[in-house]
């Protein structure tokens, strides 16, 4: 294992999602010093082993300008050699500012023009129709006619930021992903108040499989690629990834290479597709530009992505072409768990939920045969106590907030699940609806793809 100078230094955002902590025990061991940076002293890699300092950070989602200076200010030290990012807000940044960045650390991520290609799903869909990937049937809301059929209404944009939303990045929410009842159709000028901007309305893919092609580009060039099959989400519908597998599907590769091909991109990615029953091929749902909330998984299989950055950051070549273990698979302990929740008391309209006792069965199973686990490892297990301390704080939150509603006190609100159990993964994309009120638009949980809080 190569090891660095003492003095050179990686700066991890610290947030909910165990991607940060993969980064960690990948690159402590190997002599970088590790800087958590975060506006939580309560994240889990602050509580790692293998991190060195940490550092308090504005909040992205209420002040980005800030978070964007404070990065700053932290790749200006002498011993910063770059920084990685590890949800949308730091890409943003990093991009919007990446001259700035350049004159002080290494900056192996795309400039702003192309990250806006990502971020704005306008544009993405179009460099697919270009790259010839397939997608499936997408619009913005004030063009779609086609209520009976089964949709989906989704932002245009992965981040609230100014640059998209203008005047109204400091008081929109750009939301997650609601789907529509066929027959229905959701108000154009309310979503748009909500929004701040016209979302998406977007054909649904029947399918809560959801297919990744991981990559890390320079500047056009592939230097590492992985691929994972979602096989359950946090719900019975979908959702983050509880439990995936490794795998290798030509077609997959294809797909994935294509649109960063077209897209000449540099940096990180995650490139996630559904496959559509109907025709079998992958769809196109967006690209995650930056690490996903899965790293550790992909690491135990062999590709090391955090130290795939960390060389391309360094010019330091990858001496032979990475590799990966087919066939393995890792779990989210919290996800395995909301997975059996959702079986034993929630209720989704288009989907056949699993008896209790087959969904146990097979979690159970794939425990026994597949004991990997994204937080909870020997060498560093705090990260996995805080984890769980984490999600208990934010359950009796919840349920606090939620029986001061239903005794009527005024100014309160009942979180989503994005804000509860998957902040950080805003943008990313759900894999089905919860039930409602015949006729409302149901919003779900977010997938692997995003990141604030996967674990264990």
């Amino acid at each position: 294992m190569q090891r660095y100078r003492d003095d050179v230094s990686v700066v991890v955002p610290g947030i909910d999602a165990p991607s940060t902590v993969a980064c960690l025990r990948s690159l402590r061991p190997r002599g970088v010093r590790t800087i958590v940076g975060s506006e939580s002293r309560s994240t889990p890699a602050a509580s790692s082993t293998y991190r060195d300092e940490f550092v308090s950070l504005p909040d992205p989602t209420t002040d980005l300008s800030a978070y964007g200076d404070a990065l700053l200010s932290l790749a200006e030290r002498s011993d910063v050699e770059t920084i990685i990012p590890v949800r949308e807000e730091d890409i943003y940044v990093l991009s919007d500012r990446k001259d700035a960045f350049a004159d002080e650390i290494a900056t192996p991520w795309p400039n702003f023009d192309t990250l806006r290609r990502v971020q704005d799903r306008v544009e993405l869909f179009e460099a697919a129709d270009a790259a010839g990937v397939a997608a499936p049937e997408t619009t913005l809301l004030n063009e779609w006619d086609e209520w009976d059929r089964e949709a989906i209404v989704k932002p245009r944009y992965t981040v609230a930021a100014s640059a998209y939303l203008g005047r109204r990045a400091d008081d929109a929410e750009i939301g997650s992903t609601e789907y529509q009842r066929p027959g229905t159709r959701p108000d154009p000028q309310a979503e748009i108040a909500k929004r701040g901007h016209v979302p998406l309305v977007q054909e649904r893919i029947p399918d809560s499989r959801e297919f990744g092609f991981f990559a890390l580009y320079d500047h056009g060039d592939p230097v590492a690629t992985f691929q994972h099959c979602q096989r359950r989400g946090w719900k019975y519908c979908g959702g983050p990834s509880a439990y995936r597998e490794s795998v290798h599907i030509p077609e997959l590769e294809t797909a994935g290479r294509a649109l960063l091909d077209e897209l000449e991109w540099h940096g990180l990615a995650m490139v996630e597709f559904l496959r559509d029953p109907a025709d079998d091929e992958f769809k196109l749902m967006e690209i995650n530009p930056r690490f996903w909330s899965s790293l550790p998984f992909s690491v135990r299989t062999g590709a090391d992505f955090p130290y795939y950055y960390w060389q391309l950051a360094t010019d330091e070549p990858i001496s032979s072409e990475p590799t990966y273990e087919v066939g393995m698979g890792g779990h989210l302990l919290r996800g395995e768990l909301s997975y059996l929740h959702s079986v034993a008391t929630e209720e989704y309209p288009l989907v056949e939920r699993p008896s209790l006792s087959s969904a146990a069965r097979e979690v159970a199973t794939s425990l026994v045969r597949q004991p990997r686990f994204d937080y909870a490892v020997t060498d560093d297990p705090v990260p996995f106590f805080q984890d769980g301390v984490n999600l208990v704080r934010a359950w009796l939150d919840s349920r606090s907030e939620a029986a001061q509603t239903a005794a009527g006190e005024p100014g309160t609100e009942i979180p989503t699940e994005d804000e509860t159990e998957h902040p950080e993964d805003a943008g990313a994309e759900p894999t089905e609806t919860s039930s409602t009120a015949e006729g409302e638009p149901t919003r779900s949980a977010q997938t692997d793809g995003g990141p604030q809080s996967e674990s264990q």
